[in-house]
């Protein structure tokens, strides 16, 4: 090119040209693996764009990049674990925080503002993508894993002072949290059946699966420290629910474009006030019915 840009434009256009090749190459990479032909032809186009984004910055610079590979394959581990929706998603994330540099570059580059509209229309077309399976049941998951929380927080914070050791409140915990999950999988299964729908195994599957994930991590605690430091694992339990529910929160928040702060302080407030209310159970009922364990 015969213009000369500056120095900042410069160095924007060459971030921008690894950044549009890398994730091209991403694209490509999971569009290998994602089930659907139309989410995979959609992956493609996308991938076309970003290459075509990436020559187009060439013509500036007059380098020839090579992908991150440590970013493609981030994100290709991410599709293949929390589903491509997900992963592809995430990193468009990343390009709406691009979009100051963009406003720079159109005072120099003219090109820059018709990339920029292709960038935003990947959006677009990725919302249309939201045909995952695992999508699909996210209601199933959210029902399994809130009940659980919950339910099991309640329970084991009411077992705490009224059992006081670990493996007595572990086994009465692995007890309820068991039955509560075949009783809300089945659940599930016959509302599913009730509302004529074909997929009821698949979605009381995705129910149990999620209530019972949820038991083995609230329970651990109470396996793993000593008998006696009932508190400590009580401490730990809910400091796990917090966990939980911030990493499937922002699971959803990014692949379904809801939004996170308040989904999470909703399900956390009501998960620590059970648990709270619990124990202050667990303390009453030892002290009126004078039973000793």
């Amino acid at each position: 090119m015969t213009k000369t840009l500056s120095a900042k434009a410069l160095a924007i256009i060459k971030k921008m040209q690894q950044s549009e090749l890398t994730e091209s190459v991403i694209y490509e990479a999971i569009a290998k693996f994602a089930k659907g032909e139309e989410n995979r032809q959609t992956l493609l186009r996308l991938a076309r764009e970003e290459k075509a984004h990436y020559e187009i910055w060439k013509k500036y610079t007059g380098l020839e990049m090579k992908p991150e590979k440590r970013k493609v394959f981030k994100y290709k581990l991410l599709a293949r674990v929390l589903g491509f929706t997900f992963a592809v998603k995430l990193m468009e994330r990343g390009e709406e925080n691009a979009q100051g540099e963009y406003e720079i570059l159109a005072r120099e580059v003219e090109e820059s503002v018709h990339i920029r509209q292709q960038e935003e229309e990947h959006e677009a077309a990725l919302l249309g993508m939201l045909d995952e399976e695992r999508l699909q049941y996210v209601g199933s998951m959210v029902l399994g894993l809130n009940d659980a929380l919950v339910e099991l927080t309640g329970s084991l914070a009411g077992f705490v002072f009224a059992l006081q050791n670990n493996r007595l409140i572990a086994l009465s915990g692995l007890i309820v949290g068991i039955s509560a999950t075949f009783s809300m999988a089945s659940s599930e299964f016959l509302a599913a059946r009730s509302e004529g729908r074909s997929d009821a195994l698949k979605s009381c599957a995705y129910t149990g699966v999620a209530y019972l994930i949820t038991v083995i991590l609230l329970i651990a605690p109470y396996l793993i420290l000593d008998s006696a430091m009932y508190i400590a694992a009580l401490v730990c339990m809910l400091l796990i629910v917090v966990l939980i529910i911030a990493g499937f929160t922002y699971y959803t928040s990014v692949a379904q474009d809801q939004p996170f702060g308040s989904r999470f302080l909703e399900m956390a407030v009501i998960s620590i006030t059970v648990a709270v209310l619990s124990f202050v159970v667990g303390i009453l009922a030892k002290k009126f019915l004078g039973i000793d364990v």
